[in-house]
């Protein structure tokens, strides 16, 4: 499935739309006093999006992200009962949605609250069933997320709503580095053809004006966690051996034999690997740092001879 993205023709206007969406935001409430009131409990299914919500909330909001590990695997993770108990007590609740997170919506039906509020990413988006469900890779557009979750969190916390807005707009302030090197890369290497062993950063190469040439099979199979048909490899190799990709991408937290065979025989024809996440890694304190540390590395692999 082919996603169209679209990014800023020049980071001056990337700088305009981000302070346009802030000025919005701050405009929106009024000017509530400040409160003392008990923190907001928020659940997030996964980090990236339970950074985002840590970074508007600030002290005002208390984050737990169920998935968490850098070196688990998401599409494996199997919810417990401290999941469940933390779900039970959230005022609000983000997941990504596209069938990336299902557990999360056993766990809401399990726990039943008409006060607490969902936040179900794919819908703040308007995507479609099919679609790439890897949208915190959607780097354009996670602004229209963290729109949604200060609102969310103003809604739930009229009293601090102003502190939620401030620290919104440093969020967004933030984002600035990575929409830039985005455009970089767009200027000078339009349409180089690369590829990936799974569909994680399809989002972020199209924002780039990349190339992608992966063999929809090989992606959707190794997804899927299932062996891509003999054709399939066959045709990533050929990618490979012939030269014909620039930089390919290797999700480094799903464990796949065929995937790993086709990084070694990136490594083999000299064709550069740049290693991805699903989630953040201990490492990076937020999503921006996250993001932006990848990016950069594409960067470098596109300018390596």
């Amino acid at each position: 499935m082919k996603k169209k993205t679209i990014i800023a023709a020049a980071s001056g206007f990337a700088l305009l739309v981000l302070i346009t969406i802030v000025a919005v935001a701050l405009h929106q409430g009024g000017q509530p006093a400040p409160s003392a009131s008990k923190k907001i409990k928020v659940v997030a299914a996964e980090n990236f999006w339970g950074n985002i919500a840590a970074q508007i909330g600030g002290d005002h909001a208390e984050v737990t992200s169920l998935i968490n590990d850098s070196s688990a695997d998401p599409h494996l993770y199997e919810s417990g009962a401290k999941d469940a108990s933390a779900l039970g007590a959230a005022d609000i609740v983000i997941i990504n949605g596209l069938g990336y997170d299902d557990f999360m919506n056993k766990l809401i039906s399990a726990a039943p609250n008409n006060k607490r509020i969902v936040i179900n990413v794919s819908n703040v988006l308007r995507a479609k069933e099919g679609d790439n469900p890897h949208l915190w890779y959607d780097v354009n557009r996670v602004s229209i997320v963290a729109t949604e979750i200060m609102q969310k969190l103003a809604d739930k916390d009229a009293p601090n709503a102003d502190s939620y807005r401030a620290n919104f707009s440093t969020f967004l302030t933030q984002l600035i580095p990575m929409l830039d090197t985005l455009q970089s890369i767009r200027s000078s290497y339009p349409q180089v053809p690369v590829a990936y062993t799974e569909r994680l950063p399809g989002y972020l190469l199209a924002s780039a004006g990349l190339t992608n040439l992966t063999p929809a099979g090989f992606a959707s199979a190794i997804e899927n966690g299932n062996e891509p048909s003999p054709a399939d490899q066959a045709a990533m190799l050929s990618l490979l051996s012939t030269q014909q990709i620039k930089v390919l991408f290797y999700n480094a937290q799903a464990d796949s034999p065929a995937a790993a065979a086709i990084k070694n025989a990136a490594e083999k024809y000299k064709v550069k690997v740049v290693a991805i996440t699903e989630t953040i890694p201990s490492s990076y304190s937020t999503y921006q740092a996250w993001q932006q540390a990848q990016i950069m590395q594409l960067k470098q692999a596109l300018e390596a001879k």
